[in-house]
């Protein structure tokens, strides 16, 4: 009669002892080992910081060093604009002294003209000379045909001896620039030998 009644007692016990080991506990320091980062990824977080602050090093001295060189190349373009034709003036200089020697010869009493002339027209091809070295090239298109382009007729004129639309005078000379038309040349045009008259 008081075996069942042990038996009774002993199930709480062993409902415990189950519930115990199907369920375990989640001790604190388990929980804040869980929540802290793995070495791995810290270490990685750091170099990605140190990278981010590499990155922002190198662009702000891009930009700086984008501010300097847009200050050297205006500082450089305004002195290449201030001696730029030092070479064409260093070119000219000598142009300049013979004309002061040819007005000093004129100036002579009993100079001689011819001379005189023959003096200038050396000075003129000189400066001739030291433009062309230079790219200045003349435009002047006597006996060719007339191009809108380069020339400028003034006038047309008829001429038994030129054909029509072929330059028969230049008024003014043109000049071009290394290719590019700085003035373009004043001319006579042919119209092409004039009409008959006809017979009454």
């Amino acid at each position: 009669m008081n075996a069942p009644e042990s038996a009774d007692t002993d199930l709480p016990s062993q409902k415990t002892a189950e519930a115990t080991t199907a369920e375990p506990v989640v001790t604190a320091p388990a929980a804040e080992a869980a929540s802290v980062p793995a070495p791995d990824v810290a270490a990685q977080i750091a170099a990605a910081k140190k990278e981010a602050a590499d990155n922002y090093d190198r662009y702000v001295r891009s930009v700086a060093d984008m501010d300097n060189f847009r200050r050297r190349t205006v500082r450089e373009k305004d002195e290449l604009r201030q001696f730029a034709t030092s070479r064409v003036l260093e070119d000219l200089l000598p142009v300049v002294d013979n004309l002061a020697l040819a007005l000093t010869a004129a100036k002579a009493p009993n100079a001689d003209v011819k001379t005189l002339v023959g003096g200038i027209g050396m000075v003129a091809e000189q400066f001739k000379s030291a433009l062309s070295s230079h790219g200045l090239k003349e435009i002047n298109p006597v006996g060719q045909p007339f191009d809108p382009n380069l020339h400028e007729a003034i006038s047309q004129q008829p001429s038994a001896e030129v054909a029509e639309g072929l330059v028969i005078t230049v008024v003014r000379t043109g000049y071009a620039l290394n290719g590019r038309l700085l003035r373009p040349a004043s001319v006579v045009v042919s119209s092409g030998p004039a009409p008959v008259a006809a017979n009454s």
